[in-house]
């Protein structure tokens, strides 16, 4: 049974970074052909892609509104993923949702809160 444990989380003010990163127990990444994706959903807005990497090679994908800001990593051998966030904005305030998908298997974590005060 697959199982997603995310951290990282927290409240920080404007401009500042937070590290967010998700462990996978069950889905051993050397294993599978998958791709690795953050999304974030905000009060009373729908699910949001962020960003995305490939389990073979490094060809990221960012949501316009991060580019620059967010980066997406992946580590092999720790089975993790992580979302470093820089320059944080208010519009960054929403839960994160680590889901590493592969074929029609998708996988999702219990999500972790982010918060930037205006």
């Amino acid at each position: 049974q697959v199982r997603l444990e995310e951290s990282g989380g927290g409240s920080v003010q404007p401009g500042g970074s937070l590290r967010l990163s998700c462990a996978a127990y069950g889905f051993t990444f050397y294993y599978y052909i998958w791709t690795g994706n953050w999304y974030r959903q905000a009060p009373g807005k729908e699910r949001e892609l962020v960003a995305t990497i490939p389990s073979k090679g490094d060809a990221s994908f960012y949501a316009d509104p991060v580019k620059g800001r967010f980066t997406i990593s992946k580590d092999m051998d720790k089975n993790t993923l992580a979302l470093q966030m820089n320059n944080l904005k208010p519009e960054d305030s929403a839960i994160y949702y680590c889901n590493p998908a592969s074929g029609t298997d998708t996988y999702w974590g219990q999500g972790t809160q982010v918060t930037v005060p205006s």
